[in-house]
């Protein structure tokens, strides 16, 4: 005071936050994170460092619905199918390999049907084949007797046919396995196989063909019919042959076809010594095949 001599100067208020002890700085940071206090810091750092703090406790047990993004959810058969889906899924590769099986095979059938089309069409305009043509010169006759009406007759009939092989680049090569037969008026009297042989291009061959026939029993009305046509002195029969060939050309012999000539024959008598009156031989169209 200044009345007792004592001059008493105020100091001004000091800065308390500068006196702040440790402890009260190191309280304050905490709650400022708790708080959201204004201390800068990014919450994503924030948060991080508080929880990695926080002991972590296992979820109480209980039901709980998780939701998951549609792109996620991955699809799987019920338990009931899964031996079904099994089965499916191991019959996936063999029905692949049966189909590419199938498809090999259908190609490789497809390219041989037009190789064999090509090579018939080459053929066919290349060589130009033709049906080889057939006559019969002579006839021999045994084994018919129709004095007796009753008992059977024993055919033997001996036709020496003419083969002409008309094609002037091909030959002919007839094998075995042919047929001859002999009828008259729809009965047959005999048959016997066509003689196998070899023809070159543009050639004529004779062959002599064997028909037997054993114990054939004649009706009377074709006794009648007989006994009249051999007065008469044209007595007639129809010859058909059926032979298995191939064409030839050089060293190349090609498939098998088959020939079916149809004869038509009349004879003066039914002997050893007949004599061909008339014949007309008609080769049908060979299906090259």
């Amino acid at each position: 005071m200044a009345g007792d001599g004592i001059t008493t100067t105020q100091q001004p208020p000091r800065n308390t936050d500068a006196l702040i002890p440790d402890k009260t700085i190191r309280k304050t940071k905490h709650l400022s994170i708790d708080t959201n206090d204004t201390i800068s810091r990014s919450p994503r750092s924030s948060r991080f460092s508080v929880d990695s703090q926080r002991p972590t406790r296992p979820p109480p047990p209980g039901t709980y619905l998780i939701q998951i993004p549609k792109d996620q959810v991955y699809r799987l058969p019920p338990p009931e199918n899964a031996r079904r889906y099994e089965d499916l899924s191991r019959r996936k590769p063999n029905r692949s390999a049966c189909r590419r099986c199938c498809c090999y095979s259908l190609a490789a059938l497809l390219v041989l049907v037009t190789l064999a089309v090509a090579l018939v069409g080459i053929f066919f305009l290349v060589f130009r084949p033709h049906k080889p043509m057939f006559s019969v010169s002579e006839v021999s006759v045994d084994g018919i007797n129709l004095t007796s009406s009753t008992s059977p007759v024993t055919p033997l009939i001996k036709i020496k046919v003419r083969a002409k092989n008309v094609n002037d680049k091909l030959g002919l090569i007839y094998g075995g396995g042919s047929e001859a037969e002999i009828f008259y008026d729809g009965v047959k009297l005999g048959d016997g196989e066509f003689t196998a042989f070899d023809q070159p291009a543009e050639t004529v061959t004779v062959t002599v063909t064997t028909l037997r026939g054993s114990r054939i029993q004649l009706t009377r009305s074709i006794r009648e019919d007989l006994k009249e046509s051999e007065k008469k002195g044209k007595v007639p029969f129809d010859l058909r042959i059926k032979a298995p060939f191939k064409f030839k050309v050089s060293a190349v012999t090609m498939w098998t076809m088959v020939v079916t000539v149809d004869c038509k024959i009349t004879v003066d008598k039914l002997t050893s010594s007949a004599t061909v009156i008339t014949e007309n031989c008609v080769t049908e169209d060979i299906n090259l095949l």
